[in-house]
C-alpha cells in the first residue's frame, strides 16, 4: 500500500468513528429552533427502537448533554422484542416496554409532544406481518388520538402530534405526477400484498385530519421518501442495506429485478430535520413530503454508485448480478418511480436538505462497517 492509500485509510477509519457525532451536530444546527421549542418539555416516541427513532432520540440525548438546562424528557415506547438496546439505556431516557395498541396512555403522565412512529416499514417484513402492521397504524394511532382528546378536555393539551405516514400512500403515481405533490390522491391497490401498509397509512392520515378538525388538535403528518442511513438495520430488507450487506460481506451486489425503477434517497439527517420542522412548524391537519427531489436514479444506477464508493474506500471488487426472487410477490405493486415535490415543506417549514447522495451513502457504509464488523 502506498503512502497516499495509507493516509486515506486512516482518514476513512477516523470518519467512520465520527459519522454519528457529525450527523448529530448537523441535525442540531439545522433544527436549532425546533430543539429550542421542545426544550423543557416531555416527548413520547412510539416505535422508539425503529430506524427513525435511532437518530431522533440520539439527537435529543446529545442535545440534553449539551444543554442540561434545556433538557427534553423522552419516553421511548416500543415492544422491544429482542431486548432494549444499549444506546437507549441512557440516563434521562424513560424506556416503556409495551405494545402501543395496548398501552394505557390515559393513565400515564402528561406528554407535551408525541411522535407516532410505531409501524413495520420494510416491505419484506410488513408483508409477513400484515395484521400487526395495520394494528400499529390504526389501533395504535387511535390510542394516541383518544389520549389527546382526553387531555384537551382536562386542560392538559398535547402541544403537537407527528404522525409518520409514508410516500407509499401515493402508490405507483400515474404519468404527470412526478415529482409528486401532497395534493396527489394516489394510485394504490387496496388488496395487494403491500396494501396492509399503504392503506393503513392512508387511513391513518384520515384519522389524523378528522380528529384534528373535530377536536381542534395540533396534529401534523409527515410523508417520508426513501430515508436511509445510520439506524437502518443491515437486515432490514430495503435496497440500500441489502447492497451494503453484499458489499461488506464481500459478495456480489445482487439485484432481484432489472433495476429500472427510480427513486430519490434522503439521508437520515436531512429527514430528521424535516420531521422536527413538521412537528413544530407544520400546519394542523396537513401533510408534508420529506425527502429530496434529486437525483432520481434507477436501482441499477444506485448499485453502480455504491459499488464505486465501496471500491474507493473499502477496496471492494465484487460485481453486480441479477437474480430472480423466490418471493412471487416481491415486485407486485412496486412503484416504478418515487420522487417528491418538496415546495410546500420549503415554503412552510424552511426545509432545505443538503446532504448529497454520495456523501450519505459513504457515511452509511462506514457506519455499517463499524456496527456490523
Amino acid at each position: 500500500m502506498d503512502r497516499k492509500s495509507e493516509v486515506e485509510g486512516v482518514e476513512i477509519m477516523a470518519l467512520s468513528r465520527d459519522v454519528e457525532e457529525e450527523d448529530l451536530k448537523y441535525i442540531h444546527k439545522k433544527a436549532k429552533e425546533e430543539f429550542e421549542a421542545l426544550s423543557n418539555h416531555t416527548l413520547l416516541f412510539t416505535g422508539a427502537n425503529g430506524f427513525l427513532g435511532y437518530y431522533f432520540i440520539k439527537s435529543i440525548i446529545a442535545w440534553n448533554n449539551l444543554y442540561p438546562e434545556k433538557k427534553i424528557q423522552v419516553y421511548a415506547l416500543d415492544i422491544f422484542l429482542k431486548g432494549i438496546p444499549e444506546w437507549l439505556s441512557k440516563k434521562g431516557i424513560q424506556v416503556v416496554k409495551s405494545d402501543v395498541t395496548k398501552y394505557k396512555l390515559a393513565k400515564s403522565k402528561k406528554f407535551d409532544y408525541i411522535i407516532h412512529a410505531a409501524s413495520i416499514a420494510s416491505p419484506i417484513f410488513y408483508r409477513q406481518y400484515p395484521i400487526e402492521t395495520i394494528n400499529a397504524n390504526i389501533q395504535g394511532l387511535m390510542n394516541v388520538l383518544e389520549y389527546m382528546v382526553k387531555k384537551s378536555k382536562s386542560k392538559e393539551e398535547v402541544k403537537g402530534l407527528l404522525f409518520f405516514s409514508s410516500s407509499e400512500i401515493y402508490g405507483d403515481p400515474l404519468e404527470g405526477n412526478i415529482p409528486t405533490p401532497e395534493t396527489y390522491r394516489g394510485n394504490v391497490s387496496c388488496t395487494g400484498p403491500r396494501a396492509c401498509y399503504d392503506e393503513s397509512k392512508r387511513f391513518g392520515e384520515t384519522l389524523c385530519v378528522n380528529y384534528s378538525r373535530v377536536h381542534n388538535l395540533p396534529i401534523k403528518i409527515a410523508r417520508p421518501f426513501n430515508n436511509y442511513g445510520p439506524g437502518l438495520r443491515i437486515t432490514d430488507g430495503r435496497v440500500i442495506p441489502d447492497f451494503a450487506n453484499n458489499i461488506l460481506s464481500n459478495k456480489n451486489i445482487t439485484l432481484l429485478s432489472e433495476g429500472s425503477p427510480t427513486r430519490t434517497f434522503c439521508y437520515i439527517t436531512d429527514a430528521i430535520v424535516g420531521y422536527l420542522k413538521v412537528l413544530i412548524k407544520g400546519k394542523k391537519a396537513e401533510s408534508y413530503n420529506i425527502g429530496v427531489e434529486n437525483p432520481e436514479i434507477s436501482i441499477i444506477e444506485l448499485a453502480e454508485k455504491m459499488k464505486s464508493i465501496a471500491l474507493k474506500h473499502f477496496g471492494y471488487s465484487g460485481k453486480i448480478i441479477k437474480e430472480k426472487s423466490a418471493d412471487q410477490n416481491y415486485l407486485t405493486d412496486n412503484p416504478n418511480r418515487r420522487c417528491p415535490q418538496i415546495a410546500k415543506a420549503q415554503k412552510d417549514l424552511d426545509y432545505n436538505p443538503e446532504i448529497t447522495l454520495d456523501a450519505g451513502l459513504k457515511n452509511t457504509m462506514l457506519w455499517y462497517k463499524d456496527i456490523y464488523k
